[in-house]
């Protein structure tokens, strides 16, 4: 049976997915943390993804020009949402390298964001400090994407990961996920770990002591009721869990390279460690890797990372459609 058919009935009734539907198709406020979605619009942006998934090419944004203005490295998002784009029927402007815009000869954001909508319709964003979408989001006519902010948030690449856990568990709801490596500086754990929030999981925090989950998400889990364990060792301590979400050490995020040396190469997954894991268990990176993942695992059922990538174009279909109506 196609899973598409299946969604509706994981996550709700047939009524109340239209009505959920119904009720958001008209929002058309910018996407800057994941946290500026309600759970109805998050269920709402999943079963539009399956929609996508079971037929992504139409003509819903035709006429529309969607702008991305990477002023950061990306290959996954930025290819994906261009994706999302073209294979709706819309145009797609900007660049992907901040060198080859008016930045580089000392434009402001204020001034790129106020140009370039004058020009598209709707504009994605990644930027390397925390909280420029939410700037560019307060200044700019058009809708505004978070591609990414820094280590501060990544809403569509979370509603991806939402979009995987709910096709590999059959549910978000009570769910254990463990989040490895770098979650001091990781935009990606930081998302989904508030848009869980929903679905009362357990999370371990597995990370050495210079990237822990900094005290504010911390904070966040004990005022929202959510079960979290810090852990150092990674061996074994997700056998009993659901998902296993691995980070890279990100270096460009460190000031200290000698800090970064010593924790690069901290947590490294490898096919044998997950034999004593549960069944159901999934492997989700958010992607690149560096040596997080060793190759052998990727042949092993329970790796998703790739077809997590490729769960961000339906994903980012939906986010579009929802924001341009």
């Amino acid at each position: 049976m196609c899973w598409f058919f299946l969604v509706p009935n994981l996550i709700l009734g047939t009524k109340k997915k239209e009505k959920i539907i119904r009720n958001n198709t008209m929002s058309k406020n910018s996407l800057v943390s994941i946290s500026d979605y309600s759970k109805e619009e998050i269920l709402s942006i999943l079963l539009s993804a399956a929609d996508f998934e079971a037929n992504p090419n139409r003509k819903t944004l035709d006429g529309k020009v969607i702008a991305t203005l990477f002023f950061e490295p990306s290959t996954r998002t930025r290819l994906s949402f261009e994706t999302a784009v073209i294979r709706l029927g819309g145009s797609i402007i900007g660049f992907s390298d901040a060198a080859t815009s008016s930045s580089s000869k000392g434009e402001t954001l204020n001034d790129t964001i106020h140009m370039v909508s004058c020009y598209a319709d709707a504009i994605v964003m990644r930027h390397p400090l925390d909280g420029a979408a939410r700037y560019a989001s307060e200044i700019s006519p058009v809708p505004i994407i978070n591609a990414g902010d820094g280590s501060n948030q990544h809403p569509s690449q979370t509603l991806l990961d939402l979009y995987s856990i709910l096709k590999t568990q059959g549910t978000l709801e009570n769910l254990t996920i463990c989040l490895v490596g770098d979650l001091k500086y990781g935009r990606t754990v930081h998302s989904l770990l508030m848009a869980m929030s929903h679905f009362n999981p357990t999370f371990k925090f597995i990370a050495p002591d210079e990237l822990k989950m900094p005290e504010e998400y911390k904070v966040f889990c004990r005022k929202n009721g959510i079960k979290f364990t810090e852990i150092a060792d990674l061996n074994e301590s997700f056998n009993d869990a659901d998902i296993l979400y691995m980070t890279r050490v990100q270096k460009e995020r460190f000031q200290d390279l000698m800090e970064y040396e010593r924790v690069k190469n901290v947590y490294t997954l490898k096919n044998d460690m997950l034999t004593k894991s549960k069944p159901n268990l999934r492997i989700l990176h958010p992607l690149p890797r560096v040596n997080e993942i060793d190759p052998d695992v990727d042949k092993n059922e329970k790796a998703y990372y790739f077809k997590q990538a490729q769960n961000g174009l339906y994903v980012r279909q939906a986010i579009m459609c929802k924001m341009l109506n």
